[in-house]
This record gives C-alpha cells, structure tokens and sequence, in this order.
C-alpha cells in the first residue's frame, strides 16, 4: 500500500477514534488468539517435563524391602543416579532381600529399563528415560515449525485476506494440537509438534497484523502492549492449567479445543481495511468504515470518504512511476547487495535478534529447573514481561534506542552470569537475579523490534525486517536443547545465556541512534545514519 493511501486511510481512522465501540468488540476478538498463542508456544516445557526415575533392578524389585536401592545404585551429585547402576553379582535372595554383597559398586553399568515416579510427562508414556535429547528436541521440532508458519501464512494473509488465514490457522492448531494429545508413540508425537507450528503457529502475527491495521497510529503503541500483556496472561495460565491438571494429554485437550472457535471469525470478524484497499476492493472498505462510524456513533461525510474512492487511481499512478524508475536503474535488491553498510547491518540486526530470542525462551524453558514450584516459577518468569513492556515504551524515547539496547544486553549478561555464583542455598536470590535477567532481555527484545523497524529504508524495511526475524528464530529453535548443558554443569545455561548478550551490548556500539530521526526512505538515506554518526563523533 502506497503512503498515499495510508494517509487516507488514517485521517478517516483519526475521525472514528481509537477507543469506539467498533474498535473495542474487534480489538478483544483479536487478543483472543494471542491469549491462545502465549499457550501454545510453551506448552512442550509441560507437557515433556523432566521427572524423576531410576534404574530398574530386576533382581531385586520383588525384594520385601528397599534398603538395597542405597547399594545398587550410585550416587551423583548427591542424590541416585539416574542411568547407571551398580553390576549386580550371582546371587540368591537371602530370605526375598537384596543386601550390599550382592552388588559390584567398582562396576557400573547403563540401565536398560526405568522405574518412573508418579509425575506425569512425555517421558514416562514414550520411556525417554536417560534420552534427554529426545526429551528437549520436542521444544526444538515445535519451534522449526515455525520456520515454515510464518512465510506459509504471510502468503495466505496477503493473498486471501487476514481473517481467512487466522482463521485456517487456528483450525491447524485446533486439529493437530488435539491430534497430538492421543499419541500413541514419540514419532507421533513430534511430527503433530511440528505440524501444529507449521501450520498453526502464524495465527499470532496475523492476529497482530489485523490488530495493528484496525487502529490509526496514536493506538498502535498502546494496542502493541495490550497484545504483549494477553500473550503472557495465556503464559501464565498454561502454567496454572498444568499444575492444576497434572496430565499433559488432558491438558493439551483443553488449551487447543478452544482454537476452534476462532475458525467462525470467517463469518463473524470484518476484513482488514487496509488489505481490501491493497487489493482494490474500496467498496467494500468503505462498507466496513460505514459500518465502524455507525458503532463509534461518528458521522462520516462523502467529503471524508472521496479519498478512499480515489485510492485506486493514486495507486495506478504510483506503480507505473516505480516501474519507470526500476527500468532506468539497478533493482532494489541489487542496490542492498551493493551497500556494505546495509549488508553489515543485517548482519549485526539478525545476531541482536538470535540473542533476543535465544536467551529470553531459554531462561523460560529453564525457570522450571529452578528450586521451588516449577508452576510457580514460571509465572513469576512470564508475569515480569509485564513491567518490562511498559518500562520499554518509558525508555525508549527518553534515552534512546542504542543506549537501551546496551543497557539491556549488558544487563541481563551480568545477571545471568552472576547466578552461577550465588550458593545453591541462596534460593530466593537466585529467583530474584532470574527474575531481573528476564526482565532486562524483554526490555532488549522489544527494543529491537522497533530498532530494526528504523534502520532499514521503506522500499525494503518489510523484507529486511523478515530476514532479521526469520533468523531469529534459530535462537528459538537453540534454546529448548540449553537443559541439555546443565548436565555438564548446572550452571552452564545461564553462563551462555550472559555471554552472548555480552557480544550482542558490543555490536550495537556498531549501529547509528535513530531516535528523533526521520525513517530513512531510500539505501542513501539509510547509509547517511551511519554518516551522521561518525560526524557527530567527530564534532
């Protein structure tokens, strides 16, 4: 859409107002499948939780008693270990009970089969016992789904309209996230994780999408945090779900049962205005703003609405001067392959958003190894990402984006750092200094949604900015296997965490400060951030 055209648009959305009744009813039916998306992307810490098992002793589970199990099975870090067990020698019971001089505790071996508490996770149904790996890469198969989502659905949404693509979506998460509730086996169950992201998971950006288009632009900032504040509701209620239910397949009926409702927006949800314009049907955009006056009980004149009638020959007219100047000059892809200083950016950009993502879900997905309520401890981990919003949307203007950005990463690397050294006996520190490490990598995370946004020219900041969030999402994709490294050492997670947001603080030293500056529109202009910069260093 031309920028002729959105300024049409908003002065009428500008007279309808942000907060009118037609707004409201259709911003709520939007948060919905937020509220479900903050579920859906974290339900794998529950539903394959780490429980605790041990070896089975064949010999000796018939045994009256349970004295032996101190003797067949070693100790590691202070409580029995979880795979190995001591060899067993060639003896009989003594009266039906196993003693210590039946076992070889200079001879360990790998256990074959498990005894499993009564917890209840994806480990005791599919036996992962001792297979971590298998364990954690459901958290890495549902998060690559994502890989395939987001352009699935961006397709979709700009070819067939928003509300038919959030729609489909919602369907996909529905049947797959109910289908993957009766698996029967792990394959199974993986191959549901990754379909129900593939094809479900971009209901949230087009939610988002519809969201940020049904509000002229004084409403976006504060609609953003709304939607920021739904996700983290649906975080912390999945915790609460699962705690309360103690089933991981109930659990998955009852979160994804209710995606379904979202396929009757098709019938009860308007269009996007913004996408029927886009695709020249004005007639029908203006229809629905009719109709959105009519509920905000604003009177729109012909006088308002001529410039949406006109759209189409505006456009016409836009388009055929674009390809004029496409055909003299080299093409806009050409022209950023070209720009060391756009190339090098994308570069820094796509790392800041691999270490956003990376350690902001690995210090979700790891607060359930914390001491204490696993359940708890979550939703203090989601509820921080509250205050961290709105603290973003204080500072960002104030001290600026780079400032911010370094702040923050710096931070939170100090923070998750110094948790590897506060004694174990230090609990409620520990939570305090987790808790203020989340905190400051939300506040990065979304600083860097804007940043990136205000670097990048117009003519190619949408294609840029996919790059920087597709890649992204290698950092999403890492962090469910980082339980995996405190195997080695407990505390090795949160040391990884602090050091790539130490090299990311580093990078954004590299990037220009675009507070108060126009958004650049051409390469040029955006080179000339960097030109600034090195000017204002000068002088």
């Amino acid at each position: 859409m031309t920028d002729t055209n959105a300024g049409g648009l908003d002065t009428v959305l500008k007279q309808l107002g942000p907060f009118g009744r037609y707004n409201v009813i259709n911003y709520m039916l939007f948060l919905y499948p937020c509220f479900l998306a903050g579920m859906y992307g974290s339900v794998y810490v529950f539903e394959a939780s780490d429980i605790n098992y041990r070896c089975e002793i064949k010999e000796c589970e018939t045994s009256n008693n349970s004295v032996w199990i101190e003797f067949g099975i070693p100790q590691d870090k202070g409580s029995l270990s979880k795979c190995e067990r001591y060899s067993f020698k060639n003896s009989t019971l003594n009266n039906g009970t196993c003693t210590q001089d039946m076992f070889d505790n200079h001879l360990r071996e790998k256990c074959d089969t498990y005894v499993y508490s009564d917890e209840d996770s994806a480990v005791k149904d599919f036996n992962l016992g001792c297979e971590n790996w298998k364990r954690t890469l459901i958290g890495t198969i549902h998060n690559s789904g994502l890989f395939v989502s987001l352009p699935l659905t961006g397709i979709m949404s700009d070819r067939f309209g928003r509300k038919k693509a959030l729609a489909v979506a919602s369907l996909m998460n529905c049947i797959f996230g109910v289908m993957r509730s009766f698996s029967v086996n792990y394959l199974m169950m993986v191959a549901c994780e990754f379909c129900e992201a593939a094809f479900g998971a971009g209901a949230y950006s087009t939610a988002f999408v519809l969201a940020m288009e049904l509000v002229g632009p004084k409403g976006r900032v504060f609609g953003n945090t709304l939607i920021n504040v739904f996700y983290v509701c649906g975080l912390m209620t999945l915790a609460g779900l699962s705690w309360a239910l103690q089933d991981w397949r109930t659990l998955l009926r009852v979160i994804y049962s209710p995606a379904c409702l979202v396929f009757s927006y098709i019938w009860i949800l308007n269009e996007s205005i913004r996408w029927l314009l886009s695709k020249g049907k004005h007639e029908k955009a203006v229809e629905i703003l009719r109709k959105a006056a009519k509920m905000n009980k604003v009177e729109l004149s012909e006088q308002d609405l001529t410039p949406i009638y006109e759209l189409d020959k505006v456009k016409a007219t836009k388009d055929k001067d674009y390809l004029v100047v496409s055909a003299e000059g080299p093409s806009i892809f050409q022209q950023v392959i070209r720009s060391s200083i756009i190339i090098k950016r994308l570069l820094t950009c796509s790392y800041l958003w691999i270490t956003c993502t990376f350690v902001y879900y690995g210090l979700s997905i790891n607060s359930v190894s914390l001491a204490g309520n696993k359940y708890v401890n979550f939703m203090l981990v989601a509820f921080v990402e509250i205050p961290a919003n709105f603290a973003c949307l204080a500072v960002l203007d104030r001290f600026g984006r780079k400032r911010v950005l370094i702040t923050m990463y710096i931070l939170s690397a100090i923070l998750c750092i110094g948790l590897a050294f506060i004694p174990k006996d230090k609990a409620w520190w520990s939570l305090i200094v987790y808790l203020s490490g989340k905190f400051s990598i939300t506040i990065a995370y979304s600083s860097v949604y804007i940043y990136v946004s205000e670097v990048f020219p117009t003519n190619v900041r949408q294609s840029l900015l996919a790059v920087c969030s597709s890649t992204g999402r290698i950092g999403s994709t890492l962090a469910p296997l980082t339980p995996l490294l405190a195997l080695y050492y407990e505390k090795l997670p949160v040391i990884f965490f602090g050091t790539l947001a130490v090299l990311a603080g580093m990078l954004v030293f590299t990037l220009p400060e675009t507070i108060n500056v126009r958004l650049p529109d051409t390469i040029e202009e955006a080179e000339r951030l960097s030109n600034r910069k090195n000017e204002e260093n000068l002088s």
